[in-house]
């Protein structure tokens, strides 16, 4: 009489979530995609373990790498280096037991014939670098790569970088705007008006239902704000998705029209609006080709950019952008900057920002503006009266950089402008 076969060997979940971490960095590592968009091939329990520890490695690869180099002679294959990665981190950042994330480690080295010869250099070299403790506690925070240090040295000094990199290290807390008085245990009130908290499941806390307030970090919250009392005036959202800015100026009581060229993204900003019981008129189109019935009283343009200054929340980008993509996204940072303007009425202002570390994309983009329009002007910001300190003051707007509130969390690198037409 036959035997039944052998039950499946089912795996156990915290295999299955590093596993999972692994393919989600060869998605960006070598696929050069959003580690977002890996995702979503991922289900159960163990996925959302799978984003965070690779988002960590991602965070933490250039101390891995250099820990790795002392202890080897050579690179061994992608993936085995990012088993390495992965086994390194978890140890030294997230506090995992040594004994079982080395056993993992080796297990997955098994699983492929490619890399299945390098699982006992991966259990040796491992069982040597867990050890260590103090050569991981005196590497330094990851660099920026060269095309985007070099510029943002230059622009704002050494030092400068030093505090960025070791923002982007240290990872970005949770920040809220509120659009009525809320109070959510463990949060603080920032000096912008922000709330922030370490962290926490969105969806949970209390407001969330009743759209008290939206996620958006402190500094993308600032742009809105430039405007002042924005009480019954016509004001146009360029780019407006998910929608952080449009919903700012609607609690304020505009006029919000909300455009953006992507009907995908605008359905978060619907989402949004119908959470919070704000109102807006949501255009799909391409600001380039489109235009108004008639001119706004002010135009809000957060401008496609290389996101640069998102980097402590989203590791994956020093990975995914390289030089090449700023010249193009310059040259429609500069369109739609002049779109914005032939949008606004005489006299009218347009707010212009990108979340970019890098000036062309901020303060060189208003200062080619301003010789291109006659008559056009910047509006004096004083950082103080919108709660920045004094450092982030520019000579064409507010210049933010993640080393700002170091002892408060940092937050996002934003250049902001105000121009008014003659």
């Amino acid at each position: 009489m036959s035997q039944p076969p052998a039950a499946r060997r089912e795996i156990p979940e915290s295999l299955s979530a590093r596993m999972g971490a692994i393919r989600l960095l060869s998605h960006v590592l070598r696929d050069g995609r959003m580690l977002g968009d890996g995702a979503s091939g991922l289900t159960g329990p163990a996925a959302a373990r799978a984003l965070r520890l690779a988002g960590l490695v991602l965070r933490h690869m250039g101390q891995a790498d250099a820990m790795m180099k002392v202890h080897m002679d050579r690179q061994p294959a992608a993936k085995v280096r990012d088993i390495l990665r992965l086994a390194l981190v978890e140890v030294f950042v997230d506090g995992a037991a040594a004994h079982g994330v080395v056993n993992d480690a080796v297990a997955m080295a098994r699983m492929s014939p490619r890399t299945v010869k390098q699982s006992g250099l991966v259990n040796a070299v491992l069982r040597k670098m867990v050890d260590d403790r103090s050569a991981w506690d005196a590497l330094p925070a990851p660099a920026l790569p060269g095309w985007l240090r070099g510029p943002v040295a230059k622009a704002f000094g050494k030092d400068r970088i030093v505090g960025i990199e070791a923002a982007h290290l240290a990872g970005a807390p949770l920040d809220l705007t509120p659009q009525r008085p809320t109070e959510i245990d463990g949060a603080t009130v920032l000096p912008t008006g922000s709330l922030r908290l370490s962290g926490g499941q969105v969806s949970t806390l209390p407001g969330f239902e009743s759209g008290d307030w939206w996620v958006q970090d402190a500094a993308a919250a600032m742009p809105a704000r430039l405007l002042g009392d924005v009480t019954g005036l016509r004001v146009l959202d360029l780019c407006a998705a998910p929608g952080g800015k449009t919903m700012q100026l609607a609690a304020g009581g505009a006029n919000v029209t909300a455009l953006d060229v992507s009907g995908k993204r605008l359905r978060r900003v619907h989402q949004n609006l119908e959470r919070t019981g704000l109102q807006a008129e949501v255009i799909e189109a391409d600001a380039l080709e489109w235009s108004p019935e008639e001119p706004f009283d002010a135009v809000l343009l957060d401008a496609p950019c290389t996101a640069t200054g998102t980097i402590r929340r989203h590791p994956d980008l020093p990975h995914l952008r390289t030089s090449r993509d700023v010249e193009a996204l310059t040259k429609l940072q500069y369109q739609l900057l002049d779109r914005a303007l032939a949008f606004v009425r005489p006299g009218g202002r347009v707010v212009y920002c990108t979340c970019s570390l890098l000036p062309v994309e901020g303060e060189n983009q208003v200062a080619a503006a301003l010789k291109r329009h006659d008559g056009l002007t910047v509006e004096p910001l004083d950082p103080a009266a919108f709660g920045l300190p004094e450092i982030a003051a520019s000579a064409l707007g507010l210049r933010l950089l993640p080393d700002l509130w170091p002892d408060r969390g940092g937050m996002d690198g934003f250049f902001m402008s105000v121009l008014k037409r003659a």
